[in-house]
């Protein structure tokens, strides 16, 4: 039997939460140093109901493989 393997894009609202020690920012400026951009070390949590899938494709697999030149079919 055939296996296929699909792949959603998707584009969703997410909230990324860390704690961190006091000296590790600067509150009376508002500089948060080096957590003004979400990293791996932030916690995440999708917002529910804000997906939205952009593309999809579909392939079939093989798992003694992983040849790229198979087609690729998408929407």
């Amino acid at each position: 039997m055939k296996k296929y393997k699909i792949t959603h894009k998707i584009t969703a609202d997410f909230i990324a939460e860390i704690i961190v020690n006091e000296d590790e920012i600067n509150a009376s400026i508002n500089d948060l140093k080096l957590y003004k951009k979400p990293n791996s070390k932030f916690e995440y949590t999708m917002l529910k109901g804000t997906e939205s899938v952009t593309q999809t494709n579909y392939e079939e697999y093989d798992e003694k493989s992983n040849n790229s030149n198979k087609e690729r079919t998408s929407d």
